[in-house]
């Protein structure tokens, strides 16, 4: 190590692996390294930020030598923009590390028997393949180094796009994005045109004023199409972008706008308008159909949920009998999903706007044997409860990032249903849970899948079963 002015730069630093969150591992005199931007096989200089006893975290100040894996990124924004993380790396790489990932989140946190992990599910599309996206319209740019130093260039320009990453408030002005199929560049790209040419104030995220602010598509697999965009305040000048739109993109099938005059983008807690079609797009999967309106969560990659679902379903073992429980029911896609193969399906949840989704579609597909429920589970799932709809011979349970409270863990170890399946977005987050269910379950199936080619990001199912002796 070199130390220079009061911070350590290490040199000639060989990158070795992936760590969590999708950053790259090096070592120094026996020091783990955390960096990001960097690819296993490259030989870096690092500047260190933060030095501790057995770790550290820096940054790349030169390159070396490049790793034979590193491959030129398809988008020009990579890097900047904060979509995606893996472009540099062959997919096939990438689905090797992801599989990587989760056998050693398992084997370091869990500390649990485990069976082998299935092969990685890969996905057939890795570009294109989000079914909703978010662009966000900002009089803040965000500047290239270069940029910076050019006296003529102001940052004070408009941009649509996506928050640099790390910045709140500096967006990319993105000029193609492959994460989702057309029309949805040439929506955002003429919905700033049309702004600009009425001279229409992009919205200040510092000053928390302006006009436009942000756009979601949702783009089904169905072909139907759904805008909603999002803006500071009302003014007549909506009605004109709007009709503008559905002159220019017939292919829209339901548009709307949003007034958002708070400081945060959510829209969760408004009431986007209906200004042309019916308000809402149908999703299918499989022979399953899903009402998926403005503000409801549906899974961003339909094909590649087609799959985490079916592996979920086919870790169930239904017979056609069983009593299933899927908590964190969200809009009921799994519980529905699963449907054909189950006695019944009991789903819970704790946002109601998302329950009175999950019983919307229920009824679109005919299910009658599908019930859905609002409240926390570890209260809802009492003696009384299972008195009426019966004890579970299945549990599903599909919760955010930071996985299950303790509280439901222990939960489920009351309950003792036969088998579990645990659908997880983070596989420490599940791992810390599988060591804690050890007591009664034992890891009986492990399968990853990768919902977003390109990010760091990995779902993986794993199959529980009760051990003998603990019913």
């Amino acid at each position: 190590m070199q130390r220079k002015k009061g911070n350590l730069k290490l040199e000639n630093i060989l990158v070795e692996d992936y760590a969590a969150e999708g950053k790259s591992l090096a070592r120094s005199e026996g020091k783990v390294i955390f960096v990001e931007n960097a690819i296993p096989g490259d030989v870096v200089d690092i500047q260190l930020t933060r030095n501790k006893k057995d770790w550290a975290e820096g940054y790349i100040t030169a390159f070396h030598s490049y790793s034979a894996d590193r491959v030129i990124p398809f988008c020009k924004h990579f890097g900047i923009c904060g979509g995606c993380q893996w472009q540099t790396l062959p997919y096939a790489k990438q689905l090797l590390y992801k599989q990587k990932q989760v056998e050693d989140n398992l084997k370091r946190i869990a500390k649990v028997s485990l069976p082998p992990v299935l092969p990685i599910l890969g996905a057939d599309q890795t570009t294109c393949y989000r079914n909703k996206i978010e662009y966000t319209f900002s009089n803040r740019k965000y500047l290239t180094r270069e940029e910076l130093h050019n006296p003529s260039i102001s940052s004070r320009q408009d941009a649509a796009g996506f928050h640099a990453r790390g910045i709140f408030d500096k967006v990319v002005d993105i000029d193609i994005c492959f994460l989702q199929a057309e029309p949805t560049n040439r929506l955002r790209q003429a919905i700033k045109k049309w702004t600009l040419d009425h001279s229409l104030p992009f919205y200040d995220i510092s000053l928390h004023q302006g006009w436009i602010r942000t756009m979601q598509v949702r783009l089904c697999t169905t072909g139907e199409l759904m805008v909603n965009i999002v803006f500071g305040y009302e003014d007549e000048n909506i009605r004109l972008l709007l009709d503008k739109l559905l002159r220019d993109f017939p292919e829209i099938s339901t548009l709307l706008y949003t007034i958002n005059p708070k400081r945060n983008d959510s829209i969760h807690d408004l009431h986007p308008k209906v200004y042309f079609g019916k308000g809402y797009v149908t999703e299918k999967l499989e022979d399953f159909l899903f009402k998926i309106g403005p503000k409801s969560f549906f899974q961003t990659n339909s094909r590649q949920a087609e799959k985490l679902y079916r592996v979920t379903r086919d870790f169930a073992d239904l017979t056609g009998k069983e009593i299933v429980y899927d908590l964190y029911c969200g809009t009921g896609s799994i519980g529905i999903f699963i449907s054909k193969q189950a006695g019944k399906v009991i789903g819970v949840e704790l946002i109601a706007e998302a329950i009175a989704d999950a019983r919307e579609n229920a009824a679109l597909n005919d299910l009658a044997h599908a019930q859905f429920f609002t409240g926390d589970v570890t209260t809802v799932c009492d003696d009384s409860f299972f008195a009426v709809h019966g004890q579970p011979d299945v549990v599903i349970t599909d919760p955010p990032r930071a996985g299950m409270t303790e509280k439901l863990v222990r939960k489920l170890l009351d309950i003792r249903a036969p088998r579990l399946v645990y659908v997880s977005c983070n596989p420490a987050t599940q791992a810390r849970d599988l060591a804690v269910l050890d007591e009664k379950y034992a890891v009986t199936r492990i399968q990853p899948t990768d919902m977003f080619p390109h990010t760091h990001h990995i779902e993986n199912v794993v199959q529980l079963t009760l051990r003998e002796g603990k019913s």
